[in-house]
């Protein structure tokens, strides 16, 4: 079940029931201590459900990085937090938008709604804007006709799902407002785009850091903006699953 609903059917429940008790003892002249103890748990749990509630909602918001795909900006087992109003505030569960906010740029780590399964949530790095020509073929991201500047830092090698080791080279990707590491692997290439494609309006063109090993727009398309959920900053607790421990060198870093 989606937490957000979770946390509002549970909302609805604690507060209807210390209402609903509240209104109950009063009839009856009870004092606070007189009414049943169920009536006592609802008071004292709704305003911390509610307080979650509305952090998650408008402000900051937990998320976990299941794949490697966004490697190796993000690794797995990393948990962010994600900013829920800099693109503007929304109403929990319909998405329909209350403020706005700044406009998404080009090299955000966002967090969405997979437009073919809404129920998922998939992280990526917007590439193209609404109205962007894109195009991606020889290890090379095309906007607008002009290559996004990169430049080689090295190879980078990590370990899969399958724990076999991935041998790949590191380059450094540079926006207006953003710099940060891709990764392209010499024996694998991803879904190549010869011909530049343009960004339809209210959409965004959105790739893996893990160039080649990423499902991203290449393969199902763009991303609605109403299906984007907010942008990720910060990692705030990482662990590595294979040496079951924590990294603790990537608490607190902020995600470029």
């Amino acid at each position: 079940m989606n937490f957000t609903l979770l946390l509002l059917i549970l909302l609805l429940i604690t507060g209807g029931v210390w209402l609903a008790g509240w209104a109950w003892g009063r009839a009856r002249g009870l004092e606070p201590d007189q009414r049943p103890v169920v009536v006592e748990y609802a008071r004292s749990l709704f305003p911390v459900i509610l307080v979650v509630f509305l952090i998650r909602s408008f402000v900051v918001e937990p998320f976990k990085i299941p794949s490697g795909s966004m490697r190796p900006t993000l690794q797995v087992g990393d948990f962010l937090l994600v900013n829920k109003f800099e693109y503007g505030l929304r109403i929990p569960l319909v998405g329909w938008k209350l403020t706005d906010g700044d406009a998404p740029r080009r090299g955000d780590v966002i967090v969405f709604q997979y437009p073919r399964n809404e129920s998922v949530d998939y992280i990526k790095r917007i590439v193209g804007l609404p109205g962007d020509r894109v195009a991606f073929h020889d290890h090379t991201v095309y906007v607008n006709g002009e290559p996004v500047p990169k430049n080689p830092e090295g190879p980078y090698s990590y370990r899969s799902k399958r724990g076999q080791t991935v041998h790949t080279q590191r380059f450094i990707e540079r926006t207006d407002s953003h710099r940060y590491d891709v990764l392209y692997t010499r024996d694998k290439r991803g879904r190549t785009l010869y011909e530049p494609i343009k960004v339809p309006a209210g959409e965004y063109f959105v790739m893996g850091d893990n160039r080649d090993n990423s499902n991203d727009s290449r393969y199902w398309g763009y991303v609605p903006e109403e299906n984007i959920l907010g942008r990720a900053f910060v990692i705030w607790w990482s662990w590595d699953g294979y040496e079951n421990s924590a990294r603790w060198g990537r608490l607190g870093q902020w995600i470029p």
